[in-house]
C-alpha cells in the first residue's frame, strides 16, 4: 500500500509523440489493489475458520510466512524486470491476492494463538499491527530520500519485508522454547484432555490399584446409591449422587456455545468492527493517495508519504495503544456503537481535501495542514475503535467462548475490509 507511487509511476507512464503527450490507460490501481488485498482476506479468514482444527498450528503460521516470504523476494525481483504494463499490472494484482490469502491464514492462527495467552495480549498484538503499517511508511519515506535512483530504492524497499517476514518465521519458530510460552500454550491445548481425566475417572472407595471409571459411580446412582459406597471426586470423598451431578454440572458448564449463540452476545461488536474498517477503507487509500500538496518542490515527493501513509499509521498505532491505558465507553454502554457511526462524517471530510483529479465535488480543505489534521482524527479514531471492539468481544462471552468469539470477530473484520474496498471505487468516481 505504501509503495503505491512505485506501482503507479510504472503503470500510469506518459510518452510523447510528435510533440504531443500520450497517455496510457488508466490502471486504478488503488482501487483494484485494495478491493483484491481485501477479497482473498475475507474468503481464506472464512475458510481458515471452519478448517483450522484439520491443520495444524505450525503448518498455518510457519507455511504461510514462507509462502508470503517467497512471494516478497519475487516482488522485489520484478522491480528490476522490464515488462509491458497490462502484464506488470496482472502478475501484481496475482502476487496481492496470493499475499493476502497466505496473511488471512496467518492473522486468524495468530488470533487463536494470542488467545490463549492472558487478555492483555490481545490489546498489545493489535497495538502491533499498527506500529508494522508505520515501520512500512519510514521504509518508504528512506527509500523516498536516499541518492539512489528509483528503481535501486524500490528493490531496497521490497527486500525489507523479506528481511522482516524471516525475522517473523525465525522468532516463531523460537517461541516454543520460551518457558512462557510452554506454561500457556501446552496447558490451554491439554486442558480438555487433563478435564476430562480429572472429572470422569472416578475411583469407589477402598479399591486398590488401577480403581474403577466413573460407569461404576453412575451405575451405583442407578441401582438408587443402595450400596452407599462414597466415591473419590478430585481428592475429595462423595456420595454418588454428588458425583454423578459434579460431573453433570461440568459436562454443561465445559460445553462451548454454538457459534450463532456466540453471535448472538457479540453482534454489537461485530457490528462496529465491520462499520469501522467500512469507512476507512473506502476512502484509505483510494481517495487519500489522490490528494496533492500546494507546495510543488522538494516536498511533493514526501508529501504522500507523510501525510497520508506515515500520519495514518503513527495515529493508528497510538489510537490501538491507548486502549491498554483507558476503554471508554465501556462495552454495555450504546455510546461506544454511536461514536463507531460518527465516523463516517470523515468520508465527505476527505473527499473535500485536494483530490486530484475530480469531476464533480469542489475542494473546500485545499492546505495540506487541513488534510493532515483531518487524517490525524481520522486514523486515531480508527485505531482506538477497532481496538476497543477485538478486544470487548471476548469479554462478552464465557472464557471457554472466547476463541469462538475471536474466530467470528476476525471474519467481520475482513469483512469491514472488504465492504469499504468495494465502496472505494463508487466514492473515487464522486470526488
Amino acid at each position: 500500500m505504501t509503495a503505491s507511487m512505485y506501482f503507479n509511476s510504472r503503470l500510469n507512464k506518459t510518452e510523447r509523440s510528435n510533440g504531443t503527450v500520450v497517455s496510457h490507460k488508466e490502471y486504478y490501481f488503488n482501487n483494484w489493489m485494495t478491493l483484491l488485498s481485501q477479497l482473498p482476506l475475507l474468503l481464506c479468514t472464512l475458510l481458515n475458520s471452519f478448517f483450522y482444527q484439520r491443520i495444524s498450528e505450525m503448518v498455518r503460521i510457519a507455511g504461510s510466512l514462507v509462502f508470503i516470504f517467497i512471494l516478497f523476494i519475487l516482488t522485489a525481483i520484478l522491480v528490476k524486470i522490464p515488462m509491458e504494463e497490462d502484464r506488470f499490472f496482472s502478475v501484481t494484482m496475482a502476487t496481492i491476492w496470493f499475499i493476502n490469502s497466505f496473511g488471512a491464514v496467518l492473522q486468524g492462527s495468530l488470533f487463536g494463538l494470542v488467545g490463549l495467552l492472558p487478555q492483555k495480549y490481545s490489546a498489545v498484538f493489535m497495538s502491533g499491527q499498527g506500529l508494522a503499517g508505520t515501520f512500512a511508511a519510514i521504509a518508504m519515506l528512506v527509500s523516498i530520500a536516499s541518492d539512489t535512483d528509483p528503481e535501486t530504492a524500490a528493490l531496497g524497499y521490497f527486500i525489507t519485508p523479506c528481511v522482516g517476514t524471516l525475522i517473523t518465521l525465525l522468532s516463531y519458530l523460537l517461541l516454543p522454547r520460551l518457558e512462557f510460552a510452554q506454561f500457556y500454550l501446552d496447558k490451554s491445548r491439554s486442558y480438555e484432555v487433563e478435564t476430562a481425566d480429572e472429572l470422569l475417572k472416578v475411583t469407589e472407595s477402598g479399591t486398590a490399584g488401577n480403581g474403577k471409571l466413573y460407569g461404576h459411580a453412575n451405575g451405583s446412582l442407578a441401582n438408587g446409591g443402595a450400596s452407599g459406597e462414597e466415591v473419590e471426586l478430585k481428592g475429595a470423598r462423595v456420595s454418588p449422587k454428588q458425583a454423578f451431578l459434579t460431573l453433570e454440572q461440568a459436562e454443561v458448564r465445559d460445553r462451548k456455545s454454538t457459534v450463532m449463540e456466540v453471535f448472538k452476545k457479540i453482534w454489537v461488536m461485530a457490528f462496529c468492527v465491520v462499520f469501522v474498517f467500512t469507512v476507512t477503507l473506502a476512502v484509505f487509500p483510494a481517495v487519500t493517495v489522490d490528494v496533492k500538496t500546494i507546495y510543488p518542490g522538494k516536498w511533493e515527493p514526501y508529501f504522500i508519504s507523510v501525510c497520508c501513509f506515515l500520519i495514518f499509521n503513527v495515529c493508528d498505532w497510538i489510537g490501538r495503544t491507548v486502549t491498554t491505558l483507558v476503554q471508554w465507553p465501556p462495552k454495555e454502554s450504546c455510546l461506544f456503537p454511536g461514536l463507531v457511526v460518527s465516523r463516517v462524517v470523515f468520508v465527505p471530510l476527505l473527499m473535500f481535501c485536494n483530490v486530484q483529479s475530480r469531476s464533480y465535488l469542489p475542494v473546500l480543505f485545499s492546505h495540506d495542514a487541513a488534510f493532515a489534521f483531518i487524517m490525524m482524527l481520522f486514523s486515531l479514531s480508527n485505531g482506538y475503535c477497532v481496538c476497543l471492539s477485538m478486544s470487548y468481544a471476548p469479554q462478552l462471552v464465557a472464557p471457554k467462548d472466547a476463541e469462538t468469539a475471536g474466530a467470528l470477530m476476525t471474519f467481520f473484520l475482513a469483512l469491514g475490509l472488504s465492504i469499504g474496498a468495494a465502496l472505494s471505487f463508487l466514492l473515487r468516481l464522486l470526488v
